[in-house]
């Protein structure tokens, strides 16, 4: 991939990342679903953790190679606190119960924990992305 696409992907999934949580917030305004808000939070980190991982080319194809990565390029070499990496791995478990294992409901209080949580994981990964 050249240069310039590379850039405009990262850039791309940026916005990516904004847009779900903007979602999440216009979701939390309206008192909408714990559970959509969740999902939009997660994807949030999930895009600039996409980003961060394209300034190094690396794309893995699934969710838990990029949380993996993430991990192991960033929070264990100590780019990043992990509390990170503790955050973005418990919006991804939220995620997953709530959109495939219908058991406990998510509160409206969790939901809005992981939307704080998802806007300053993708604010520290902001200041690591050439703009």
């Amino acid at each position: 991939m050249k240069e310039d696409d590379i850039r405009i992907l990262i850039q791309y999934r940026m916005e990516q990342a904004d847009t779900a949580l903007a979602d999440a917030k216009f979701l939390i305004d309206g008192q909408r679903s714990p559970q959509s808000i969740v999902n939009r939070s997660y994807y949030a980190m999930f895009y600039a953790a996409l980003a961060l991982l394209q300034c190094q080319t690396k794309t893995p194809s699934k969710h838990t190679g990029v949380i993996s990565l993430f991990d192991t390029e960033f929070v264990l070499k100590g780019v990043f606190p992990k509390e990170l990496s503790k955050n973005f791995h418990k919006a991804f478990e939220l995620r997953q119960k709530s959109d495939y294992r219908v058991m406990k409901k998510i509160s409206a209080e969790q939901a809005l924990d992981t939307w704080r949580k998802a806007r300053e994981f993708v604010v520290a990964l902001k200041n690591h992305v050439p703009p």
